[in-house]
């Protein structure tokens, strides 16, 4: 028993970052890899992961070791120039994945609630926000560890309807590469949504939070062997939940012709006619993934809105955090309030749903790219982080995911011009 509590007690912001990192854009982006090319990107799962880890680990040890969020120590060690860059980058990339969020949610509720998809979306924002603003971070952080669980919807769903596993567990290791545009677009789609901007500030955030509750309160300090575990942990659940995404749309979608969706929402639709095999399986199915969408929304714009707060507020040395009370910090709480309105806004005037969803994924992957330059120098910075500076695996690990990142975009592009 006391084994199991001290588990949960080390599971934090690594696990809340992993979650939401499958926001509804990432379940869409997967949904349509799965969809356009059945089991064929399986294999960017296990790429990813450990690149994830260490891009993660890095930023959790960023907050841990200097208390302060990454836009501050950017702005200790670099220029105005680069720090403006670095906070247009991710509120820019955060506000578009919010919309693409919202439309997905909408949609998804839609499934459940016979109203129209703006007023749906319009009450999930406000519910969003009063969760956001008027609850400590605390307690919005216990809520946010058991939306986790709604990761689980997508492993049920995908053993609901699959049955070749040895195909499965064969495309996952070995990859399956095409020289096109859109293979190309959909992996470095694949690569924003998994090593993703916003998840670099929100969790050395709250980093800074646990060591800011832990001085107030009187209690330990997370150690770099907690924040090690809970990364690893919250991450390889993410990708576990990822996978299971793309086996889904894969056996559903794939296998029956059906090779791009327009949301989130119509890939759980799509689930309902063509599960075979069990009674009302494909109900079921569809019920499953719908609630999962919903659930994730409610983690991963919340995440969102507070990781764009975060940079902004520590590029102009304002309050934040989501302990104070919103008259405490109006600036970090308006920050959050106007990204999440601008989403909202971007839903309600109708832009493509799927276009926007993978366009984030496309936009926060070559976002990502400087971002993993300047986290990997941070990092490595033995005056800035003491001793918890990155040793030789975690600088080797953060090149990798920087080279990865880079030449993935560079192949879109290039695939797009000489195609």
């Amino acid at each position: 028993m006391a084994l199991r509590s001290k588990f949960f007690r080390v599971l934090g912001p690594g696990l809340i970052t992993g979650a939401a990192d499958d926001d509804p854009s990432g379940i869409a982006t997967y949904s349509q890899a799965g969809a356009a090319y059945g089991f064929g990107q399986l294999w960017t799962i296990v790429l990813c992961l450990p690149l994830m880890i260490a891009v993660q680990e890095a930023c959790a040890r960023i907050g841990a070791a200097t208390s302060q969020g990454l836009v501050t120590v950017t702005g200790r060690l670099y220029s105005k120039k680069i720090l403006a860059a670095v906070v247009g980058l991710v509120v820019v990339a955060n506000v578009i994945n919010i919309g693409a969020d919202f439309a997905a949610v909408g949609a998804s509720l839609n499934l459940l609630i016979p109203l129209p998809i703006p007023i749906l979306s319009t009450i999930f924002m406000l519910v969003v926000l009063g969760l956001e603003i008027f609850i400590g971070y605390h307690t919005y952080a216990k809520f946010l560890k058991f939306l986790s669980l709604a990761l689980i919807s997508y492993v049920a769903v995908a053993l609901i309807v699959t049955n070749n596993w040895a195909e499965v567990f064969k495309a996952t290791f070995i990859p399956q590469l095409q020289w096109s545009p859109a293979y190309w677009y959909v992996i470095v789609a694949i690569l924003g949504t998994t090593i993703s901007p916003y998840m670099f500030f929100w969790q050395s955030a709250e980093e800074v939070e646990e060591s800011n509750y832990a001085a107030t309160h009187h209690t330990k300090r997370r150690d770099i062997k907690e924040i090690r575990q809970d990364t690893a942990i919250g991450m390889s659940i993410s990708q576990l939940g990822s996978w299971f995404m793309i086996i889904t749309a894969a056996v559903v979608l794939h296998e029956n012709g059906v090779t791009s969706i327009g949301t989130a929402a119509d890939a759980a639709k799509a689930l309902e006619p063509l599960v075979q095999g069990f009674p009302h399986a494909g109900t079921l199915a569809k019920l499953l993934f719908a609630i999962g969408v919903i659930g994730m929304g409610l983690l991963g714009i919340p995440v969102l809105a507070g990781s764009a707060a975060y940079a902004v507020s520590d590029a102009f040395g304002w309050r934040e955090g989501l302990d104070y009370k919103l008259k405490q910090a109006k600036q970090f709480y308006g920050v959050i309030i106007f990204s999440t309105v601008l989403g909202w806004i971007i839903t309600i005037v109708g832009i493509d749903p799927i276009k926007s969803l993978v366009f984030a994924a496309v936009i926060n992957g070559l976002v990502a790219v400087p971002l993993i330059f300047l986290i990997a120098r941070i990092s490595r910075n033995h005056e800035v982080m003491g001793d918890l500076s990155g040793k030789r695996l975690s600088r080797s690990m953060l090149n990798i995911a920087f080279i990865l990142m880079f030449l993935s975009a560079l192949m879109m592009i290039g695939t797009t011009l000489f195609s």
